[in-house]
């Protein structure tokens, strides 16, 4: 099972919006090395894992992979924030939605020359399950060979190559918040690099020679070097409410990345970021549940709750 904490992982820096960076940043979420495709890797080697045996593995996969999902709340979260407002529009709730465009007013008139148009047209100003040039997430990224050492190999291949194309994202924009949330992912992927690889490491596998993790020289960007020294790249959550989880049995010792860092898995989650819901957009005519919606809602859900118990009884 799997449970929601109404906190984001990591806070989200506030800054201007900035739909070209927003638009950079679906590659980091749809594109072919993102957390949607991290997220979904690993998700299914965990459910698809045979032998208990070798439950430490598995339990290592599926943390990492839980983790991916609150990466995808995280980043989706952030492009949705760098589109979330209009230059020159001042509506007010109290106008009706079709009056942002009167009198010739192009209050988006932002999204015909800034990154993504789709993000206007169909996303109202949020994130979109695609990659930074408009490619829809392809199941097909994901690989699940169902032998262990191929799927670690080609996961710790994952994870650099999505740190590397992140340093990269980090170099386009000087946006504080696009920025906030590249250097933590940064970070996370060189703590999942560290699981794989010392994954490897327990089998047999000498991955310095087969599979060099390529040096980025992160640390140099001062984010980064915040969470680098606080050992966020040495430390792996087990999301794990039934303490059951074995991924600490590998997840131990000297860090691969040679840091001078021990492995750390004794946590079963980091703190967390306080979660807050956008505004409206009046001028997208995404308003939210205006009253008579909400009344529509209420009644609904009573009618719901009574069946419910007419069914099973009133719930304690």
């Amino acid at each position: 099972m799997y449970f929601h904490l109404q906190e984001f992982i990591n806070d989200i820096a506030q800054d201007e919006p900035d739909p070209a960076a927003a638009n950079a940043l679906q590659e980091g979420l749809g594109g072919q090395f993102g957390e949607m495709r991290t997220m979904m890797q690993y998700l299914f080697q965990s459910m698809n894992f045979r032998g208990p045996s070798g439950k430490a593995y598995k339990d290592l996969i599926q943390g990492i992979g839980t983790e991916e999902i609150s990466h995808v709340e995280l980043i989706g979260t952030t492009i949705s924030r760098l589109l979330d407002g209009s230059p020159g529009y001042h509506g007010t709730p109290a106008d009706p939605v079709d009056q942002p465009g009167a009198g010739g007013a192009t209050p988006l008139s932002i999204a015909v020359d800034h990154g993504n148009i789709h993000h206007y047209l169909v996303g109202a100003q949020g994130a979109l399950p695609v990659d930074s040039v408009g490619n829809p997430w392809s199941g097909s990224y994901v690989y699940n060979s169902g032998n262990l050492v191929l799927d670690l190999l080609y996961n710790l291949m994952l994870e650099s190559t999505g740190r590397l194309q992140k340093c990269r994202l980090y170099e386009m924009t000087d946006n504080k918040m696009a920025r906030g949330t590249i250097s933590y992912l940064i970070v996370r992927d060189q703590a999942h690099e560290n699981a794989y690889a010392k994954a490897l490491e327990t089998l047999g596998v000498n991955w310095r020679t087969s599979l060099p993790i390529p040096k980025t020289n992160a640390e140099q960007f001062p984010e980064v070097k915040r969470l680098v020294d606080l050992g966020l790249q040495s430390k792996q959550y087990s999301f794990d409410l039934g303490n059951q989880s074995e991924a600490g049995k590998i997840f131990q010792g000297a860090s691969p990345s040679n840091d001078g860092t021990q492995l750390d898995a004794s946590e079963q989650a980091p703190a967390g970021a306080p979660m807050t819901i956008s505004p409206e957009r009046l001028e997208e005519f995404s308003p939210g549940a205006d009253a008579d919606l909400r009344e529509l809602i209420e009644a609904t859900a009573a009618m719901e709750m009574a069946d419910i118990d007419a069914t099973f009884g009133r719930m304690a």
